[in-house]
């Protein structure tokens, strides 16, 4: 959740003091000489190829289980671990790179990052078993966050100052795109000519960027960075441990039901396997709707937004589980689900920048590694359920649980956060 595909906060959010939320800040570039306007929009543009390609990668997997449990002759629910093990690899790659890598020069590590990309892409699309191609995916979820972290603030270096959140939105929005389109031709490509098919297209995807990026996007040094010490100081704050829990909860139940969408759609509502690329543009059009909206009411009230997302949240995972049955009423609820986690994981990632102060990057780092901790939660206990015969309902029960339990960590967050500022 990266994520991150929450990222495009208005620049009217900026205005009101509300940080514009990358995926992952770091510190801040400084470009080494003044950059054309066309050379920016060109690097720009590179960059948000890069975010199409790891949106793609990230959510693909969902439409393609029951190819890839058939080629490896597994179950769908033991296929299920590639979602998981991509997510692992977001958790465990976006603080570690976010905090070994403040002061290294941002193309060469833009290039470092899309290469790994590259090669846990094509170590997914030639994997000969299951475990080999379970690795590649925790290798691909790797440099996932760092990318879209760095790639935005660079993209804010490469503008005026009051266009650098109409920049961050820019690359950022390589993420909508891919649910609206790359996600839906991955998972046609693999229904047409085998699961194999999508890992290679986000391989060339993956290679396209190395090399947009290698050509087109200018090098650049961080500025001083704060120290690490610092950094990880931040994780110490208690507002910023409870934000975090409260992402790594409540955001698991969206993905409990969207690792399974594929078959609950097929053999719950009926629909043809023909129509899983529709259903999944359908919730990259919900998450575009999502981020829309979710600027303005985040400027209004950052808490009061966390509260109506994870309640939306769980209303519309009881309401799939309840009429699931129903094709329109799922093609709707998969819609609703991108829209309200769109303003859930934007509100959650601008009230962290706030509580971090002047040391977001590990922080904010780990937020991104939370909504991910929250796609292997679900994941993982998706398939638990439907492991244990409860059938493809069960994950939607299973993640409407899950919210209630994010939506009371949420609210103590938010009295507490009351009472302090009274003290």
């Amino acid at each position: 959740m990266t994520v991150t595909r929450t990222a495009e906060v208005s620049a009217t959010g900026a205005a009101h003091g509300a940080a514009p939320p990358p995926a992952e800040p770091t510190p801040q570039p400084t470009p080494a000489a003044p950059v054309p306007v066309a050379t920016a929009r060109l690097a720009i543009f590179s960059l948000a190829i890069g975010a199409f390609g790891i949106g793609t990668a990230e959510f693909a997997t969902m439409g393609l289980l029951p190819y890839i449990a058939a080629g490896f002759d597994a179950s769908i629910t033991e296929a299920s671990h590639a979602v998981s093990l991509y997510a692992i690899g977001v958790v465990v790659g976006a603080p570690l790179i976010a905090a070994l890598t403040a002061r290294m020069e941002r193309k060469r590590l833009l290039l470092g990052l899309a290469l790994l990309f590259v090669i846990g892409s094509i170590g997914s699309t030639l994997a000969p078993s299951l475990p080999v191609m379970l690795a590649s995916r925790f290798l691909t979820g790797l440099p996932h966050g760092a990318f879209l972290g760095i790639g935005a603030v660079v993209a804010s270096t490469l503008v005026s100052p009051n266009r650098r959140a109409t920049a961050m939105a820019r690359v950022m929005l390589g993420l909508t795109v891919s649910n609206i389109v790359g996600v839906p031709a991955a998972a046609a490509l693999g229904a047409q000519f085998g699961w194999r098919t999508a890992y290679g297209l986000v391989a060339l995807i993956g290679m396209v960027t190395l090399v947009a990026v290698l050509c087109l996007v200018p090098r650049s040094a961080p500025a001083q960075a704060p120290s690490i010490r610092r950094e990880l100081g931040t994780l110490k704050r208690p507002q910023v441990i409870i934000t975090l829990v409260a992402g790594s909860i409540g955001f698991g139940g969206m993905f409990a039901v969207y690792t399974f969408i594929s078959p609950t759609m097929t053999e719950v509502a009926g629909l043809p396997a023909s129509a899983i690329p529709w259903v999944l543009a359908c919730y990259g059009v919900g998450m575009t709707v999502g981020s829309l909206i979710a600027g303005p009411l985040v400027d209004r009230s950052i808490e009061r937004s966390a509260l109506l997302g994870i309640s939306a949240l769980g209303v519309v995972l009881l309401v799939l589980a309840a009429l699931a049955q129903v094709p329109a009423v799922a093609v709707a609820c998969v819609l609703l689900l991108g829209v309200a986690g769109s303003l859930f994981t934007t509100a959650l990632q601008v009230r962290l920048l706030r509580e971090s102060g002047d040391a977001p990057s590990v922080s904010a780092a780990m937020n991104h590694a939370a909504f991910n901790f929250a796609n292997a939660l679900g994941a993982i206990l998706g398939a638990v359920v439907v492991d244990a015969g409860l059938g493809y309902r069960s994950p939607a029960l299973l993640g409407a649980g899950l919210t209630v339990v994010g939506l009371a960590v949420m609210i103590f967050a938010v009295v507490s956060r009351r009472r302090a500022v009274r003290r």
